[in-house]
This record gives structure tokens, C-alpha cells and sequence, in this order.
């Protein structure tokens, strides 16, 4: 189809966001054009955004792709409702020759139109972000205001930093070169050089349950700028949000006169399980997982014609030495603790605290105060069940809700789960947190706190002291990995020694948080997602690395 978007429209419309962007990662400063509140996205979009999700429910999201030979669904939301949502099913045969198809002109396209083009994509996603957060919701199991900011701006700036990065990687070489070597009195030599960005080939992004834009756009957007077409296989639990983008990119592309196929979908019948399948077909040569890590394992191992990008599980861990803030500290522990159930592959698991205890500013604390405070400040900030239901969300799935009752089972439970009814989805699993104490000296509890306990679940630690805090937490982030880590101390030592043992084992470290902004958030633009150098992800989110080895720098000399 003819063009309707040009290269001189995209570029009036959305050049200067780019620039923005690159500056915004270039300072690390805060900056964000998509909105986080509700109310700015017009005074209808709410419930236009609802209507918009409702009627999707009971029909075909038609995508118009190749080779698709059937149709599959079956989304049953974590709050109760079956979505009814079905998807085209693609035969792999048909449908990655043809996305391939759409290679040669996209990648003459070049960088910047690349570039534009995403924005496009996103800002399209952005004008529906109340359509998205619904989408998310009844998928992920995330309250709806999460849902909201996390599903729908965040996610879209994650995106939007993906496209900066592979911008400037790509651009860091320049188009053309002339070259002469002078040769004394014979004439120099001289070349013309070409220095194009050529893609590796089809990318396959591996969609997660629990965050399926937040964790799937990072990925979609680095290959799709860097000139690879996305095939996007979402978790069969969460396939609605990503199909809607896939739609979207399609819609975006063929517009701007590109290739739809550039942009697919993989959705898979029950018990299929393609994505092995798919990894390790020849014409995949990118690879974006997030999920738990036997199958990332795999994917690093197996899917060898690929480059992986995995994140994966780790045991994140909070060093409590000493604090000038006590309440703040137990207030924001627990909101970490309690938001979304737990269900952040950020959010912390084990609490280290000397059984001797720690200074405060209101006079020292023994350990089982220190446990017993948090567990009253979490039921203070979830003790009310409609602000309960709006911070917990829903379990996202049955093992979660398994996991959470066996922990119980593991040591001295200081603060025990409730369920919180939900009266607008009666259906909905709603539990707050459980915390476990558990003895950093026997074995036994070892085995508990050093391995990943996904949802609500938190361990007390009791260490002998800080010192052993500081060692444990190098140990657990060298064997088992960690995507973020925490650190309440007033000890510029302690501080000294959370922070080598983070830079040596390569964890993003927070310390003395007490406001507003909590271990287990990150900022698009300006902090790291992971950090590529543990156990728990291969990968950041986003730096260069990220994007600068899904393309090649491919060169051409010509005699002068």
C-alpha cells in the first residue's frame, strides 16, 4: 500500500522526542512524555478506554498474517472474568519467510526512519493507554492503577529508551567516509567508505506473565530500530496486551510504507509450547526471555545461532545495619514488600539483620522488634481492604498462591497472610504478604532463603552480624543472582562495604531508601534494569550493550 506516513511527517512529528530521549539518557535525568495520571489522557478516555476492552471480549483479534492456520485463546483474568479473546494461530513455515520479506527495505530505511517509526508505534500505544491498562489488569493480575503506569507509561518509556540507544549505538558510526593515507611524494591512497547497520535477522521476544509491556517493549523496540522483524510469542496467560501492540506496530508499519509481516505474532494453543520450538529455528537470530530461569538456562545454552538476552530469578536481599529514619524505613519496606503481591522480579525476599539487633535513631532495636515493627507496619498499610485490594492486586496464578501457603511452613511466622476480598471481582486470590524468621546459621534455612520464593513471601534473617549480613549478601548475589539490592546503614564502613560487594558482583544497589521511591522501581532513562553481570539476567535494561550486538557494521571500500 501507498505511504501515508512520510519520512518528512514522521520526522516533523516526532524528531524532537528522539532528541529528547538522547539527551534524557545522556544526563540520566528524569524526563518522560507519557503521562502517569489517568485524567490526562482527556476527560472521556477512561471510559472509552473500558469500552474499547470490553468489547474485545468474545472475539478475533484478526492481524491479517501469513500462514495462519487457526485460531487459539482461552485468557481467563486473575480476577475472575474469561477474556474470550482468540488469536491467529501461525504455521512458522509460512510466516517467517515472510518476515524476512520486509528485511532488505527496512534496513535501507535507516536508523533515524527506523527511529521515527517506533515513536509512531508508541505513541499510538500511548493514545490507548487506558485500553492497554485494562488489557494488562485482567492478565497480569496488577491492580488497575499499576496496570495503568506501569503497563502503559512506563512500559512505553522503557520502549521509548530502547529506541534512543539503538539510535545513538547505530549513528556512532558515521555513513560514509573518505580516507587517504599519504604515500610522501607518490600519490595518497584514497578510498570511499560505507559503513551501513545491518540486522542479524528475526527476533523472538518471550513474553512474560506478570509484566507482558513492561519487560516484552525493551526488547520489541531495540530489534525492530536495529532493523530486525519481531515475531512475539506472549505467555499464553498474557497474550492481549502484546497482541494489541503487534496490531498496532502492523498497522504503523504498512502506513509508513514498510512491510507489515516486519511485526507478527506467535500466539500458541494449550500445552503447544513453541517457544523451544521457535528458539532454535535457523532464521531466529535474536532472542528477548523474561521468566524463570531452568528455561532461560536453556535458552543460553541451546539456542546458539542466537543472541539471548534473558532475565531470569535471583534472591534480592536488604542489608538492615542501622537507620536515622525508622519509621520511614519500616514504611517503606513494607510498601516494597506489599506492592503487587510480590509478584516484581525486583521486589525484596530476604532481610538481613543482626539477631543482636540495630541503632536507630529512637534507640536500638533487637531483632524481634525490628521484625515484629515491619510486620505491623505492613497490616497498618494493608489493614484497610479497599486500599489492600488497590496495592496487592490479584495472584497472578496457582503456583503463586502454592508457594505462599508452603512458605508458612518454614520457620517462625512473624506476620501471617490474610485473604482480602475483592467485592468487584469476588474471584479474585488477594493475600497479603507472609514473613518467615528464619536463622542465617542452620542449614536447613539456608535452603529456604537461597532460593527464589516468587509472590508475597519475605524472610527475616537473623545474621551474627553485619559483617556476616555484608558476606551473605555477596554470596547470594554471586551464586543465585539478585536484580536489585538494598541497604539501610548509617555506618559510612557498612556503606562502603554494600557498595563493593554490589560493584563486584555487578547489583544495583539502593541505600537508606525512606520516601517515595522504593527498592523495587526503576526509572526509564535514568536507572538500570539489572545489570548483566549476575546469576539473575544476562542483560540491562537498557544500556548500549543492550541493543549495539543486534546489528553488524557492515563495510564497503571503493577505490576513489
Amino acid at each position: 500500500m501507498a505511504a501515508e506516513l512520510t519520512a518528512p511527517q514522521l520526522s516533523d512529528k516526532h524528531r524532537p522526542t528522539l532528541e529528547q530521549a538522547l539527551e534524557a539518557i545522556r544526563t540520566r535525568a528524569y524526563w518522560s512524555p507519557h503521562p502517569e495520571h489517568p485524567k490526562a489522557y482527556g476527560e472521556t478516555a477512561p471510559a472509552d478506554g473500558l469500552a474499547a476492552f470490553k468489547a474485545l471480549h468474545g472475539t478475533r483479534l484478526g492481524l491479517d498474517q501469513p500462514g495462519t492456520d487457526g485460531w487459539t485463546g482461552g485468557e481467563v483474568s486473575p480476577y475472575g472474568p474469561e477474556l474470550g479473546v482468540e488469536y491467529p494461530h501461525a504455521d512458522p513455515d509460512v510466516l517467517l519467510p515472510a518476515m524476512r520479506a520486509g528485511m532488505t527495505a527496512w534496513r535501507e530505511a535507516g536508523p533515524e526512519t527506523r527511529a521515527l517509526v517506533c515513536i509512531e508505534i508508541l505513541a499510538r500505544i500511548s493514545a490507548r493507554t487506558h485500553e492497554f491498562a485494562h488489557a494488562v489488569m485482567h492478565t497480569s493480575g496488577q491492580a488497575f492503577m499499576m496496570a495503568f503506569q506501569a503497563g502503559g507509561p512506563h512500559a512505553q518509556d522503557r520502549g521509548l529508551e530502547a529506541v534512543a540507544y539503538a539510535y545513538a549505538e547505530q549513528t556512532r558510526t558515521p555513513e560514509a567516509a573518505d580516507w587517504s593515507k599519504p604515500q610522501g611524494k607518490r600519490d595518497p591512497l584514497s578510498l570511499g567508505k560505507t559503513f551501513t547497520a545491518v540486522p542479524r535477522g528475526i527476533s523472538l521476544l518471550i513474553g512474560c506473565n506478570t509484566f507482558p509491556t513492561w519487560n516484552g517493549y525493551p526488547g520489541l523496540f531495540a530489534s525492530l530500530a536495529t532493523g530486525n522483524p519481531v515475531l512475539v510469542k506472549p505467555h499464553p496467560r498474557a497474550v492481549l496486551p502484546l497482541a494489541l501492540t503487534v496490531q498496532v506496530a502492523r498497522e504503523v508499519l504498512a502506513e509508513s510504507g514498510f512491510d507489515a509481516n516486519l511485526v507478527a505474532l506467535a500466539a500458541e494453543r494449550p500445552g503447544e509450547g513453541i517457544a523451544k520450538t521457535l528458539a532454535l529455528r535457523p532464521e531466529i537470530r535474536i532472542i528477548d526471555y523474561t521468566g524463570g530461569t531452568a528455561f532461560g538456562d536453556w535458552l543460553e545454552a541451546n539456542a546458539r545461532q542466537a543472541q539471548v538476552y534473558t532475565e531470569k530469578a535471583g534472591v534480592n536481599t536488604v542489608v538492615i545495619d542501622s537507620t536515622d529514619d525508622y519509621k520511614g524505613m519500616l514504611a517503606n519496606l513494607a510498601f516494597s514488600l506489599s506492592l503487587y503481591s510480590g509478584q516484581m522480579c525486583t521486589t525484596p525476599q530476604n532481610l538481613l539483620i543482626p539477631r543482636d539487633g540495630i541503632t536507630t535513631e529512637a534507640g536500638p532495636k533487637s531483632y524481634d522488634e525490628v521484625v515484629a515493627d515491619l510486620a505491623a507496619s505492613v497490616n497498618g498499610l494493608l489493614g484497610d481492604d479497599a486500599r489492600a485490594n488497590a496495592l496487592l492486586g490479584a495472584l497472578v496464578n496457582p503456583d503463586v498462591k502454592a508457594r505462599l501457603e508452603a512458605a508458612a511452613g518454614l520457620g517462625e511466622v512473624a506476620l501471617p497472610s490474610r485473604e482480602v476480598p475483592n467485592p468487584e471481582f469476588p474471584d479474585a486470590v488477594v493475600r497479603t504478604p507472609v514473613m518467615v524468621k528464619l536463622d542465617g546459621s542452620k542449614p536447613d534455612d539456608e535452603a529456604a532463603y537461597l532460593s527464589e520464593c516468587f509472590g508475597p513471601v519475605a524472610f527475616a534473617v537473623a545474621v551474627d552480624s553485619t559483617g556476616d549480613a555484608v558476606e551473605l549478601l555477596r554470596r547470594t548475589v554471586r551464586d543465585k543472582g539478585a536484580m536489585t539490592v538494598g541497604a539501610y546503614t548509617t555506618s559510612a564502613e557498612t556503606e562502603r562495604a554494600v557498595e563493593d560487594v554490589c560493584l563486584e558482583e555487578s547489583a544495583q544497589l539502593s541505600l537508606n531508601l525512606t520516601g517515595g521511591v522504593y527498592v523495587n522501581q526503576t526509572a526509564a532513562f535514568s536507572d538500570f534494569h539489572g545489570s548483566g553481570g549476575n546469576p539473575a539476567a544476562n542483560a540491562a535494561l537498557c544500556d548500549g550493550a543492550f541493543v549495539a550486538n543486534r546489528f553488524r557494521v557492515v563495510e564497503v571500500r571503493r577505490q576513489a
